[in-house]
């Protein structure tokens, strides 16, 4: 069995050295040797091999330029992708494919155009008969311009061939186009302009290789032989009428337009008929009327002069050729008539916006009363007096002007000392605004003026005003400002023309210098009396307001009075007292610090069990203060080479097995920042009897009870303590500290 499978394996082995023999490796490209790729276009080349199962791939330009693309293996493919293709892609690309110790190449060329749009057709202005244009076709875009070729032709008449072979060494998308100028005829209309551009790259396939754009012709023709006809005449009467009719030839129809010639020159547009009727002629209606024939090209005019004659009649308005009207009041416009026993009137305004006001007429006189008066009003009005066929036209002009008010004086605040303040004078509902002037004074002094030209196109009412900050000082007191306003139209006649507005200056000082006077003193003991009286400069004078500062950060008001005074202070009057010198020009402040002592007293130094006790037994020598807080107490034992003090604990000193030389005088010192306290005893220590050792039932029980009294007394005195302290102050831990 081991000899068979020897002889099967060696079979197998042969046959896969044949069968991999007959896959030979190969390497193929898509697309197969050259790309035609349109700049901006996404193309891709593909590498792929067959007869090895894990080839490797590289790629690179045939001049070892940058790829400008993306590589992508996949297997036995390798893609190189171009996006977008531009001119740096103008390569000719090699891939190498590795299989183990095998290696192929192959090259793809890839050549770039751009012929991405139709050509354009430009011409240089409309086509008129006659008169020379230039057409221009352009092709945007285009690359490679050496292989470009474009026509222009009118119809099927060729009228230019361009190609562009000097261009074949640059790279860069350009505009190329040719021109050609010619001068159309009638005949030209309906023909058509075609710009053909051809690209002349024979390798491309699936890419337009002709492109065109055409365009229909329009022939116009300019107007000319501009004519006009006057019925019945060119010269009339008052109250007559004429018609005038106007024709004008070109392509297309020319539009007509009347109008009549001003006195500067301009032309007043009338109507755009091609007649014109004009009824009721007056004097004014008299002059020189344009026909004008207008079309896509040009324009072309005929003059004609109407004089319309007068009627031997007179118009007189009043109260004059002029009125100056309050706006807001009333005016009265009377027109009569001399020389007319039954004529009409009518009014109207030199731009035939609306009266706005009540006419009414009777024999021979006519009225216009404008109430109230608005800037709506301020026209030049005109009454128009027809007498049979005679028309007059008399004419009065409204100004308008506002002045009804004093000027305002406002400050931005307060006059202080020192402090920037701004001035406003303000001119309230003046009209017009062009023709005022304010100016702002101190005393005789001109601190500034202003004019309002700028406002000459404002149609409305408004408050005017003039600013200005200056620095007040104290010299300021009494002096006056003044403010002045004038409209300055002397042409007009009205009263009055000036206003003026003045303001006594107080100027303010804001409160400085507070200072606080303590009496007797800021240190007390608890129980004292105390003054604080507090003083602050300013003008006004300041009001004084005291306060406490509490824990909280919140100031809390006292009193309004500038001494502040405690009868019998307490420990909670201590603290921080803060005076506010107070006026409308600002405030200060100062600050003084209270402090309330108490004297210790109720001071307690006792001996347990008694202050005559036997050797070897225990006492406890206790020091207590109940009324004050923050108290140092400390204990000493006196002698004749010096004092000693003694660790003691909650002011107790414990002597455990009482010996003769602890006998003597305690002294205990209460202290506090107010003052201080001594209490003092004897301490007798009696020996025992012939020195000898002994045990006595009453010494056992005292030993036995003192473990349990010594602790309860602890408490006794710790409790008592603290009940009569105040605050959050503890005995315990001060006296850890200093005793």
């Amino acid at each position: 069995m081991p000899g068979k499978m020897v002889v099967i394996f060696g079979a197998t082995n042969i046959l896969w050295t044949v069968f991999v023999a007959s896959q030979a490796f190969k390497i193929e490209t898509t697309p197969e040797s050259r790309l035609l790729a349109q700049i901006g276009d996404s193309v891709s080349l593909t590498c792929s091999t067959t007869g090895c199962e894990s080839p490797s791939f590289s790629w690179r330009t045939q001049i070892d330029s940058p790829l400008n693309g993306k590589l992508r293996n996949e297997g036995t493919k390798s893609i190189l992708t171009m996006d977008p293709v531009h001119f740096e892609n103008e390569h000719s690309y090699l891939c190498t494919a590795m299989c183990g110790s095998r290696k192929l190449e192959k090259e793809i060329q890839v050549e770039i155009y751009s012929f991405p749009k139709d050509p354009e057709i430009h011409l240089s202005g409309p086509l008129e008969a006659g008169k020379p244009i230039t057409v221009k076709c352009l092709v945007p875009d285009v690359y490679p311009f050496d292989r470009l070729e474009m026509d222009l032709l009118k119809g099927n008449h060729l009228m230019k061939n361009q190609e562009f072979l000097d261009d074949v060494d640059r790279k860069s998308l350009e505009i190329k186009s040719l021109e050609v100028t010619f001068t159309p005829v009638i005949e030209d209309i309906g023909e058509v302009l075609v710009c053909r551009a051809r690209l002349n790259i024979y390798e491309m396939d699936s890419v337009p290789k002709e492109r065109e754009t055409t365009k229909v012709m329009q022939v116009y023709i300019s107007p000319k032989n501009t004519v006009i006809s006057v019925n019945p005449s060119t010269r009339l009467q008052e109250g007559g009428s004429v018609t005038m009719m106007c024709s004008s030839e070109g392509l297309p129809a020319p539009e007509i337009f009347w109008s009549k010639k001003l006195d500067n020159g301009n032309l007043q547009l009338l109507s755009g008929n091609a007649t014109l009727t004009l009824i009721a002629m007056r004097m004014e209606d008299s002059g020189i009327y344009v026909c004008e024939g207008v079309n896509l090209i040009g324009k072309d005019r005929k003059e004609v002069e109407l004089i319309v004659q007068e009627k031997p009649f007179s118009v007189e308005i009043s109260p004059g050729p002029q009125i100056a009207a309050q706006i807001g009041g009333s005016v009265v416009l009377t027109c009569g008539v001399m020389g007319c026993e039954s004529p009409s009137f009518s009014w109207r305004t030199q731009i035939d916006s609306p009266l706005s006001g009540k006419v009414r007429s009777e024999g021979t006189e006519s009225t216009l009363t404008l109430s109230p008066v608005g800037v709506e009003n301020e026209h030049s009005y005109l009454c128009t007096v027809t007498c049979g066929r005679k028309k007059l036209e008399k004419g009065i002009q409204v100004a308008l002007y506002s002045f009804p008010r004093d000027p305002e004086i406002e400050l931005s605040g307060p006059l202080v000392d020192g402090n920037p303040i701004t001035v406003s004078c303000k001119v309230p509902h003046v009209y017009p605004l062009d023709r005022l002037e304010i100016e702002l004074l101190k005393g005789e002094t001109v601190l500034k003026k202003k004019d309002f030209l700028e406002g000459v196109d404002k149609k409305y009412l408004e408050i005017e005003s003039l600013e200005m900050t200056f620095i007040p000082t104290t010299e300021d007191t009494g002096n006056v400002l003044v403010c002045q306003a004038r409209l300055q139209i002397d042409e007009m006649d009205f009263e009055p023309k000036q206003r003026q507005s003045t303001q006594t200056l107080y100027v303010n000082v804001a409160p400085r210098d507070t200072t606080v006077l303590v009496s007797p003193s800021s240190i007390l003991e608890e129980g004292s009396s105390v003054n604080m009286t507090c003083s602050s400069n300013g003008l006004p004078a300041p009001k004084i307001l005291w306060s406490k500062q509490l824990k909280n950060g919140v100031q809390q008001p006292l009193s309004e009075n500038a001494t502040l005074t405690f009868v019998s202070t307490k420990m909670e009057d201590s603290g921080t007292y803060v005076c506010e010198g107070i006026n409308q020009a600002g405030v200060s402040r100062k600050e003084v610090e209270l402090i309330i002592q108490v004297v210790p007293k109720d001071i307690q130094l006792t001996a347990f069990p008694s202050e005559s006790v036997k050797e070897g037994e225990t006492v406890i020598i206790s020091c207590t203060c109940g009324n004050v807080p923050e108290t140092w107490i400390i204990l000493k034992k006196k002698a004749e080479t010096g004092d000693t003090v003694l660790k003691s604990i909650d002011g107790m000193y414990t002597i455990r097995k009482a010996q003769l030389e602890d006998a003597g005088v305690y002294e205990c010192e209460s202290k506090s920042k107010s003052g201080s306290q001594l209490r003092s005893l004897t301490l007798d220590v009696k020996g025992r009897e012939n020195n000898k050792d002994y045990f006595s039932p009453e010494l056992l029980m005292l030993y036995c009870t003192s473990s349990l009294i010594i602790p309860a007394i602890g408490m006794i005195i710790y409790f008592a303590r603290k009940a009569n302290m105040k605050g959050s102050y503890s005995l315990v831990d001060a006296q850890k500290s200093k005793v």
